[in-house]
């Protein structure tokens, strides 16, 4: 038994041997694949894509059209390069603006921010097109394409657009001028590259007109809200009018109606009745009777008076 069990030991030594050298030799090709894997990074072989943008590929000078998606793409190194470009919403601020209304007067001030973004199937086609137009943005570390032709358009739209509208009314047409901006805009850039640009958004952030352009603003609506008191106090006084025509006309309506009951009859029943009075008294002097009465005038002295000789 001694001796089969050495010569099964044996057996098994050359085997472990191997698994160790099997062993040994995974560890290095997994040392090498990861090796090969860093300088393919560091060396720029291998590159990653992020989500909402696509690569613009350029090999020897000669930008390809078809773009790189999201993910991870492989690259030739030293002749080949690959730019990310973003296709989501982008800011274009135009700061300063000093265009002249449609009165001729130029505004002190006027603060525009632009929001646009380009088809993402299109954007290869824009940098081969507008070689330079497009800008690094830092913070995010990708390109903006075709920033500097939308951003020259923007600022051309706002300047022809507020031509259109008098300096009085700037403050008070922001949204409307701004609908107008985004129109102009989308009409030039839909010429020159149909379907390819979407102007979503102008906000209008500041406008200051001139010092005394602002006065006059402020004499406008003084005058304005005056104007509006005026009438105010005119429709008053035209409904005070109505009221008195129409007392007036309730007091000629009853004396009509009275004047029609002043029958000769009646009139003469109430002087009978006064001159009675005056009889019952018996201390009136003078008894006033109307012309034109069919009556005789009675004179009442007063008892006791002696009649002169």
């Amino acid at each position: 038994m001694g001796i089969f069990d050495q010569g099964r030991g044996d057996a098994q030594a050359p085997r472990s041997l191997a698994a160790r050298a099997g062993s040994a030799v995974g560890r290095i090709v997994g040392l090498g694949v990861v090796a090969i894997v860093a300088v393919a990074v560091l060396g720029g072989v291998v590159g990653t894509i992020g989500t909402g943008n696509v690569g613009v590929r350029t090999t020897l000078g000669v930008i390809s059209l078809d773009e790189l998606g999201p993910g991870i793409y492989f690259k030739w190194p030293v002749i080949s390069t690959v730019q990310e470009f973003t296709a989501k919403e982008i800011a274009i601020d135009l700061q300063d603006l000093t265009p002249k209304a449609k009165d001729n007067l130029s505004l002190q001030d006027m603060d525009v921010t632009v929001y646009y973004r380009a088809e993402p199937g299109a954007i290869a086609e824009l940098q081969a097109r507008y070689s330079g137009q497009s800008v690094f943005d830092e913070a995010n570390r990708v390109w903006m394409p075709a920033y500097g032709l939308v951003f020259r358009v923007a600022r051309n739209a706002s300047y022809e657009e507020v031509a259109q509208v008098d300096s009085l009314v700037m403050h008070v047409r922001r949204d409307a001028l701004a609908g107008a901006i985004l129109s102009n805009m989308q009409a030039e850039l839909d010429r020159t590259d149909p379907g390819v640009f979407n102007v979503s958004r102008v906000v209008i952030r500041s406008v200051r007109t001139d010092p005394s352009i602002e006065q006059s603003i402020r004499d406008a609506v003084a005058n304005q809200k005056k104007l509006e008191a005026m009438t105010i106090q005119t429709e008053i006084a035209k409904r005070e009018a109505e009221i008195r025509i129409t007392e007036a006309e309730g007091i000629a309506k009853a004396n009509r109606i009275i004047a029609d009951s002043l029958t000769r009859e009646y009139l003469q029943h109430e002087v009978n009745q006064a001159l009675q009075e005056f009889a019952r008294r018996g201390n009136t002097n003078t008894v006033v009777v109307p012309a034109n009465m069919g009556v005789a005038p009675l004179i009442n002295l007063p008892a006791g008076v002696p009649a002169k000789p």
